[in-house]
C-alpha cells in the first residue's frame, strides 16, 4: 500500500461509510447502493477506488459482486491496519460521523430482513416438498454416505444440527450422537422435523427455533456441528461460522455440506439461495476465520451442480468472536 492513494481514497464521505460497514460483513455492491441511497454506478464508482488503493477487495460470484475490507484483522499491512484503526477511532469520537454510520447499519438490517422474510416464506411454502427440492440439485445416499465418512467412526457426541429441516440428517446421525439438537428458523420444518425424529429418545432430541447467525446456546455445548445444505443461504457465512465455532468445544468437529462454486443464478430467484456455493478457498479461509483447522474437502460430482464436505476440528486457542458482527449489523 501507498500513503497517497490511501489519503485521496478516504477522502470522501461516502466512501469512509463504505468502509465501516464493510469492517463488520462482506457486502454486495447492490446492497451497499441500497443502504447508501446511490445509484449502482455510483457506488461502483467508489468501489473501484477503494480496490485500487488497496483498502478493499472484489469477489465475483455469478452477476453478483461482493465486497469486503482488505484491512481486516489479521490481514493488513501496517498501513492498511493504521487506516483500519483510524476508522474506527473516527466512528468513536466524532458523534456526526458515528450518527451516519450507525444509521448505516441500521438501513442495512432492514433490507437484510426484508430478503431473509422473503427466504422464510419461500420455507414455508415449500416445506413439504424441501426433501424432493432438494434432491433435484445430488442424490442424498452418496452426499450422507460421504458425510458419515468425513466425521469419521467414533460416537459424535452431543449433536448440533443447523438448519435441520425435516430433520434428515439428524435422524440419519442420530445413532451416534449422545444427544441430537436440530435447529430451524422455520416452524413449518420444524413440525415436519419433529414427526421424523418421534421414535428418538425424548430426553436425548431438542428441537429449537433459532436463527442461525444468532445461535441461541451457550458456549462449548457441542461436540459436532453439521451445516447441511444450509450455509448458502447465509448473507453472512463469516458471521454464522464464527456463531458455531462459538457453540462448539475445543477440539470438537465441523461438518459443512454445500455445493461448490457455481453460476446458476436461477437458484437465487427460485430457491432463494444468497449464496451461489463456496470456493475451496472461500470455505478454508471462512472456516480458518473461524478458528477450525479444516481437513481435505471432499467432492462428489453431480449434475449439473457438485457438492463439496468441508470438515475442520476447532482450535482450542480464542477466536474472532462475533459479537461485533452481530452488533453491527
Amino acid at each position: 500500500m501507498r500513503i497517497e492513494p490511501t489519503l485521496r481514497a478516504l477522502a470522501d464521505p461516502t466512501r469512509l461509510r463504505i468502509m465501516r460497514l464493510l469492517a463488520a460483513m462482506e457486502l454486495a455492491v447492490g446492497e451497499l447502493a441500497l443502504v447508501l441511497g446511490q445509484s449502482q454506478p455510483r457506488v461502483s464508482r467508489h468501489v473501484r477506488i477503494l480496490c485500487d488503493a488497496g483498502l478493499a477487495e472484489r469477489r465475483k460470484e455469478g452477476s453478483w459482486v461482493f465486497l469486503r475490507s482488505a484491512i481486516g484483522e489479521h490481514r493488513a499491512p501496517p498501513l492498511g491496519a493504521a487506516a483500519a484503526r483510524l476508522l474506527a477511532l473516527a466512528e468513536e469520537g466524532d458523534a456526526q460521523f458515528a450518527a451516519r454510520c450507525g444509521e448505516d447499519r441500521r438501513h442495512l438490517a432492514a433490507i437484510r430482513a426484508t430478503r431473509e422474510a422473503s427466504a422464510a416464506a419461500y420455507f414455508a411454502r415449500h416445506a413439504a416438498q424441501w426433501d424432493e427440492i432438494r434432491s433435484l440439485h445430488s442424490a442424498d445416499g452418496p452426499v450422507e454416505a460421504a458425510l458419515q465418512q468425513a466425521l469419521g467412526s467414533g460416537g459424535l457426541g452431543a449433536l448440533l444440527d443447523v438448519g435441520t429441516g425435516t430433520g434428515r440428517i439428524a435422524e440419519l446421525l442420530s445413532p451416534r450422537a449422545a444427544s441430537v439438537t436440530g435447529l430451524d428458523n422455520s416452524p413449518e420444518m420444524l413440525r415436519l422435523a419433529r414427526a421424523r425424529l418421534q421414535n428418538l429418545p425424548a430426553e436425548s432430541l431438542d428441537l429449537v427455533q433459532g436463527d442461525f447467525a444468532a445461535l441461541p446456546f451457550a458456549e462449548a455445548r457441542f461436540d459436532t456441528v453439521v451445516f447441511h445444505q444450509v450455509l448458502h443461504y447465509a448473507q453472512a457465512p463469516e458471521q454464522v461460522l464464527a456463531e458455531a465455532a462459538r457453540v462448539t468445544t475445543a477440539g470438537g468437529t465441523i461438518a459443512v455440506v454445500d455445493f461448490a462454486a457455481h453460476d446458476r443464478e436461477e437458484l437465487r430467484s427460485q430457491h432463494a439461495h444468497a449464496r451461489l456455493g463456496f470456493s475451496d478457498e472461500q470455505m478454508l479461509a471462512l472456516l480458518a476465520g473461524a478458528g477450525f483447522r479444516a481437513a481435505a474437502p471432499i467432492a462428489l460430482p453431480g449434475k449439473p451442480l457438485t457438492v463439496k464436505i468441508w470438515t475442520g476440528s476447532r482450535s482450542g486457542a480464542s477466536v474472532r468472536h462475533s459479537a461485533a458482527i452481530q452488533g453491527a449489523a
